[in-house]
């Protein structure tokens, strides 16, 4: 039994980042790559996993804590815990050959490159990539965002571990990687070349410059470019422009932020330089490749020749120190960072604290700023709402809703009434709880009722319970549901629509994919079955059963959540009923299914028991009118009522 003691791995150069999730407790046995706690960043969520299995003996933080990488988690007992590996050796810096003053004035200073690569940090595994940051060409930084992957648990930012030029990008938007797989080639400067490469002139007579091989020089004329949107971003929503014409800006500068139904994303330069023209305003809708701004920039800067080679070789007032100084870069964009980032104008906040703004209805614009750079923190935005609370109560005029013109719920001190305790909403339940209260008030829906006589086809699934079990299927009532929704999405094509992103156009889907609500340990989720209506009953089945099982084991991908054309939540297993589901947008309905009953209906000659299915649909009143809703419902109970019927 060895101890080991348990750090923050990188996480891209973040310093103060802090704890939001404690995930274990002192005596709590645990495995590798079992999450330890969950940090926030500006960028990201991430949980931090355990190095090895053992046992916890110590924990070292608590929620709120500021943690960089290094500090110290815990610590960890457990048999053959690996010792730490010995950090590489830093390569001594190449000696200078001495050389004659007379040659090395007259011979350029050359640059001379090395190859490197970008690879994913440790801590990851089997993350998809949903944009990549980078292109052939690009000089990047050491910690700029190469690319940004997507696990089960967070978004991540993979940070450049060096600068250069990009000479091959090995991802594209939808790989899968994991920690160490190569993102990048890259083309890393060396510095200044060893004096012996650079060919000495003949001492026997003086040697013109002119008739010597130069590398280019530093070109002070001004370079039109411009700064595109990143792969990944489809028809997303400008909500703030950074920039105005005029600004100096650095690459890598946040230009604007982008919106899409899962994300607030900051649009990065591509390159430094003035900005000459603004192309976007907010509002627009822009997809990869559409360009942002255009820039006036100088030239990459290159090794330059001696001031001294206007002169023959045996001239020797020509000084040998001037070259060192021309492989600077241009002085013009010393400081522009800072400078972009000091005006009063600008707003510079991370997408974590833009949605945290938004929630509470605050503009940007209108809260101080205390973090480095001018950057706004998450405090700083509470603080604001504070103040404005304290303003509202002492009688001022600023006025505190949700965001939506709506007074906000009054806040109760529940300890006052006995003992109580607090715990935080998990980050599902949280977008969850978010989801739900966006659809509430954009969606002006409808619920309508009805049973199903389901005595038939309950028959005739238990009928086929030797056949699952041969198969080794869990048959359950959902399949069926999920071919009867299928036949009668088909059959009332507005129930397979969404409303178009301009609000007046709808968009017909031609394919039917049905998403099944899940109770889960991290609250509700919702896997999507693809392509309903071509599978049969057997698979729809084991997909079913295969999608629930990993909802709940907390190993769902982003694209086993989305494309959904329509919803099932079923109650029945819990009782009730009756409900009125909420639309799950973009979809234009929901069916809500509860606990089936045994009731007496007229046959026409007498009362005969029947089992009874109690439905609930939920739909978009834009798109949706009732008689719709009629002819729908009246197909759906036909097919569930006497499965024959999809046969025809």
């Amino acid at each position: 039994m060895s101890s080991q003691t348990i750090t923050v791995p990188d996480i891209g150069g973040a310093e103060g980042v802090e704890v939001i999730e404690i995930c274990v407790a002192v005596g709590d046995t645990v495995e590798a790559e079992q999450s330890l706690i969950v940090i926030e960043t500006d960028k990201a969520t991430v949980d931090v996993p355990c190095p090895a299995a053992g046992k916890i003996t110590d924990i070292k933080l608590s929620v709120g804590d500021k943690v960089s990488e290094g500090d110290v988690i815990g610590e960890l007992a457990g048999e053959g815990s690996a010792a730490a590996p010995e950090p590489a050796a830093e390569p001594a810096p190449a000696p200078v050959a001495e050389a004659p003053a007379a040659p090395a004035a007259a011979a350029p200073v050359a640059t001379s490159t090395s190859a490197g690569n970008t690879v994913v940090p440790e801590g990851v595994e089997d993350a998809e990539v949903i944009e990549v940051s980078i292109a052939v060409g690009d000089v990047i930084e050491e910690g700029d965002t190469v690319a940004v992957l997507e696990t089960d648990k967070a978004t991540v930012d993979v940070p450049a571990t060096s600068g250069g030029k990009v000479t091959a990008v090995k991802i594209s938007v939808g790989d899968k990687l994991s920690s160490d797989d190569v993102v990048a080639d890259l083309e890393v400067s060396g510095g200044a070349a060893p004096a012996a490469e650079a060919a000495p002139a003949p001492a026997a007579a003086p040697v013109p410059v002119a008739e010597a091989p130069a590398a280019p020089a530093v070109s002070a004329e001004p370079v039109a470019s411009v700064s595109t949107v990143p792969d990944g971003a489809d028809d997303a929503e400008v909500i703030e422009v950074l920039v105005a014409v005029g600004d100096t800006i650095s690459e890598g500068d946040d230009l604007a932020v982008l919106e899409t139904d899962k994300a607030t994303v900051e649009v990065p330069a591509n390159a430094a330089g003035k900005v000459t023209a603004v192309k976007i305003a907010v509002g627009d809708k822009l997809s990869s490749g559409d360009v942002v701004v255009e820039l006036e920039g100088s030239a990459p800067a290159a090794a330059a020749p001696a001031p001294a080679a206007a002169a023959p070789q045996a001239s020797a007032p020509a000084p040998v120190a001037a070259p060192a100084k021309a492989v600077q870069p241009a002085p013009e964009h010393a400081g522009v960072k800072n400078e972009l980032f000091s005006k009063s104008t600008e707003v510079y906040a991370g997408p974590a604290v833009r949605t945290h703004a938004r929630d509470l209805g605050v503009d940007l614009a209108d809260v101080k700023a205390t973090g480095p750079r001018g950057r706004i923190l998450k405090e700083d935005v509470d603080n604001y709402v504070k103040n404005l609370v304290k303003t509202a109560k002492a009688g001022g005029t600023a006025k505190v809703t949700d965001g939506a013109g709506i007074p906000p719920m009054p806040k109760h001190d529940f300890a006052k009434f006995g003992e109580v305790e607090t715990v935080a909403m998990s980050k599902i339940q949280k977008l969850t709880a978010m989801n739900m209260h966006r659809n509430w008030l954009h969606i002006p829906a409808v619920t309508q009722f009805d049973d199903a006589d389901i005595t038939d086809l309950e028959a005739f699934r238990k009928g086929l319970k030797a056949e699952a079990e041969k198969r080794g299927v869990k048959l359950t009532p959902l399949p069926f549901l999920l071919k009867a929704c299928a036949a009668a999405l088909k059959a009332e094509k507005k129930f397979n629509a969404s409303l178009g992103n301009d609000g007046e156009s709808v968009v017909y889907k031609k394919y039917v994919n049905i998403g099944i609500a899940a109770d889960t340990p991290v609250g509700l989720l919702v896997p999507v079955i693809k392509d309903v209506d071509k599978k049969g009953l057997w698979e729809l089945a084991e997909e079913a059963n295969a999608l629930i099982k990993k909802a709940r084991d907390g190993k769902l991908s982003p694209s086993d959540m989305q494309g959904g054309c329509f919803t099932i939540s079923s109650l029945g297993a819990m009782g009730g009923t009756g409900f009125t589901p909420i639309v799950n947008a973009p979809e234009v309905a929901i069916l809500g299914v509860s606990k089936a009953q045994m009731k007496p209906i007229w046959n026409g000659k007498e009362f005969e028991p029947r089992n009874m299915l109690p439905l609930a649909l939920s739909y978009d009143h834009r798109v949706i009118n009732g008689a719709d809703c009629g002819k729908f419902f009246t197909y759906l109970v036909s097919v569930i009522s006497d499965v024959r019927r999809l046969l025809l």
